[in-house]
């Protein structure tokens, strides 16, 4: 397949670790890095600003439509020109992220952004239905996932690192608030995809896990062989 465009996808729950391994796996092989759950979010902030209701289904696909979002390769997120990167981080931003993101019509309105960006560009996107519904195409489809009780706490972590300290039970209720709507919506659930690999991060470093996934590209891609070594 080194004649065409590679795409791994990484699919998973609420801090089983995907941006930061799909980032560190970009980053080793060169790939273009996206973070669809960064798109949905930037959505999201932009109805919270304006005060849209969540409930109002055709106001959120209007603003997904009109939304002109950027991805960095930094990682960083513009929204309209504005650079969101860490307004879309807020607990709030996260539930609200969960609530746009069910909606049929914003799904659809972002679907053909996601797919545009990874056009011309070997990528690694990750999201909860990139293997599913984005690419079901891609060469190399992942899933990772971790204890509920683990990804509560590496996301308790990850928001006092930015300095947003967060009650770590409070963290836990929104985490497991946001597996179940995930699970249960009815446009695009999170779902392992059948040919997806499961990787389970419980309990492994960081370089423990992106030795594993490098390994599984190489497998899969004669062009991740080459780019991983």
């Amino acid at each position: 397949m080194s004649d065409k465009r590679v795409i791994i996808a990484i699919d998973g729950p609420a801090g089983a670790g995907k941006s930061t391994l799909a980032k560190r796996v970009a980053d080793r092989l060169g790939y273009l890095y996206i973070n669809t759950g960064a798109i949905y979010r930037a959505v999201a902030l932009w109805a919270l600003r304006l005060g849209v209701d969540l409930n109002d289904m055709h106001r959120l696909e209007q603003l997904a439509k009109e939304a002109k979002i950027e991805l960095g390769a930094d990682g960083r997120v513009w929204l309209n020109g504005e650079d969101v990167t860490d307004a879309i981080r807020e607990l709030r931003v996260s539930e609200a992220a969960s609530k746009v993101s069910a909606v049929p019509g914003v799904r659809r309105a972002l679907l053909a952004l996601q797919r545009g960006m990874a056009e011309k560009n070997n990528v690694v996107m990750e999201g909860r239905d990139i293997g599913t519904v984005v690419f079901p195409e891609a060469q190399v489809k992942i899933f990772l996932d971790a204890d509920p009780a683990e990804r509560a706490r590496r996301r308790a972590m990850e928001l006092q690192d930015d300095g947003r300290g967060h009650d770590e039970q409070a963290i836990a209720t929104h985490v497991k608030r946001r597996d179940d709507r995930d699970r249960q919506r009815k446009e695009a659930p999170l779902l392992q995809a059948p040919d997806a690999e499961l990787v389970d991060t419980t309990g492994r470093s960081l370089e423990e896990v992106e030795e594993i996934l490098l390994r599984l590209v190489r497998t899969r891609t004669s062009n991740g062989k080459a780019a991983a070594h």
